[in-house]
């Protein structure tokens, strides 16, 4: 029984958190540290404008990894995003990794209510319930699908709560639910599929940190908003 409960109050507060979607209309700026093994290698940052409705959200993120003085990987990315009343409208985005370009131009048909996705690993049609999988949006930890930020790319997901969980961000404590987000199908190449953990602060409703293993252990964290 007591596991029940337990479960039952878990849920309860998860419900809270992503009906408090109103939270960004007072943010301006999410700020955070990229770190590979423990050691910090670059930033992504989202910058909010709001006027009545509408939303953008800018992002800019660049990160590299060398080995001897030899890049493995650099990413070096800018995008822009924008809803009307909650609901994106607009994408676009343009990123070199290891200098070779991957973009997404993506705009909302209002007649067939689907995104029209013209990006450098997918052009085509999409429905309008998909999120564009950048780390400020909590939205993603919903979602069935997902539309890579960088290509445009569609990736079905699965979202499993594990447990609230408390964790210690530069000194300050978060009381958090952590999320295992998965590719739905496994089949996939290692390279292509999803395998995150996500922790969310159940009180602000933001994402505070990222990590996965991919070339080491990964990890995107919260270093700052206002």
């Amino acid at each position: 029984m007591k596991k029940y409960f337990y479960l039952i109050i878990i849920l309860f507060f998860q419900s809270n958190t992503f009906a408090n979607s109103d939270h960004y209309k007072s943010i301006s700026k999410i700020e955070m540290d990229v770190l590979r093994n423990g050691e910090k290698i670059g930033f992504s940052n989202y910058f909010f404008k709001h006027k009545n409705n509408k939303m953008e959200v800018k992002n800019f993120t660049e990160f590299e990894v060398k080995l001897l003085s030899v890049v493995l990987l650099s990413i070096k990315s800018e995008s822009v995003e924008k809803y009307d009343n909650n609901k994106l409208f607009f994408f676009e985005s343009n990123t070199l990794q290891n200098n070779k370009r991957k973009f997404v131009n993506l705009k909302l048909n209002k007649n067939s209510n689907k995104f029209v996705i013209h990006g450098s690993s997918f052009k085509g049609e999409a429905d309008a319930n998909k999120v564009i999988g950048n780390w400020w949006n909590s939205n993603i930890l919903l979602a069935k699908s997902q539309i890579s930020p960088l290509s445009g790319s569609i990736k079905e997901q699965t979202v499993k709560l594990l447990k609230r969980e408390t964790i210690n961000i530069n000194g300050k404590a978060y009381d958090t639910f952590r999320y295992k987000l998965k590719s739905k199908n496994q089949n996939l190449p290692d390279d292509k599929k999803l395998d995150f953990d996500i922790w969310l602060d159940h009180k602000e409703g933001f994402i505070v940190k990222i990590s996965y293993e991919r070339m080491g252990k990964w990890e995107y964290i919260l270093k700052n908003y206002e």
